[in-house]
């Protein structure tokens, strides 16, 4: 009954305030709107936002040996998540029954546990530097540490869920993961979507000023 609950009317329920909550967040950045450029435009913004959007993905030079801890636990942890998210072979199966109405193939095991532990690592890791890191402590805040949470307790539960032992643990990931739909909106963790017109607006106002950014 608590399976039929968390996949049923909460599943639902998350995913329509997920949906709902992204459109808004992201409207609401569009209605913002942008500032008169009161200078005369050196070139124009357009290459310069699509050029940042992918040049931001590794570190300046200057800035290389720095950030390569952060770099490193990051792309471990986001590249771990998505192999999890989209090709675990329990999750192929709910897009193909529950979302899509198809499917693909599903990793095979071994790649599974590989992405698994990239994605474990690369999270304790960033939490860690979070923790230890006298500036990055001070600037953070509950809700960093509340999306942190729930996405380990995600991927925990689901790790546990695989073995599909009993209802009870597939029930317990499912309950985590409509929290976690539910709150994502609403929290930094938005920075999925809103981290290409971030570098875009950067990149475009930089050009604007004859700046490579």
């Amino acid at each position: 009954m608590f399976l039929d609950f968390v996949e049923g009317p909460l599943w639902y329920t998350a995913v329509a305030v997920f949906l709902v909550g992204v459109a808004w967040r992201l409207a609401a950045i569009a209605r913002a709107g942008l500032k008169d450029d009161l200078s005369v435009p050196r070139t124009s913004g357009t290459p310069g936002a699509v050029a940042t959007v992918f040049r931001r993905f590794l570190p300046h030079r200057e800035f290389m040996r720095p950030a390569a801890f952060q770099m490193v636990a990051g792309y471990a942890f986001h590249i771990g998540l998505f192999v999890l998210v989209l090709f675990a072979a329990p999750h192929v199966e709910f897009i193909e029954q529950r979302i899509l109405g198809f499917g693909w193939t599903p990793a095979p095991h071994w790649v599974f546990l590989l992405a698994a532990n990239f994605a474990f690592a690369g999270l304790l890791l960033l939490w860690l530097r979070r923790m230890l890191d006298p500036v990055l402590r001070r600037i953070s805040t509950l809700d960093d540490h509340i999306g942190t949470g729930l996405t380990f307790v995600v991927m925990f539960t689901g790790c546990m869920a695989l073995f599909e032992s009993h209802d009870f643990l597939r029930a317990l990931h499912m309950l985590f993961v409509d929290l976690l739909l539910i709150y994502f909106p609403f929290s930094r963790l938005m920075h999925a979507f809103t981290f290409i017109f971030s570098r875009g607006f950067t990149g475009a106002t930089m050009a604007r000023k004859g700046v490579s950014a």
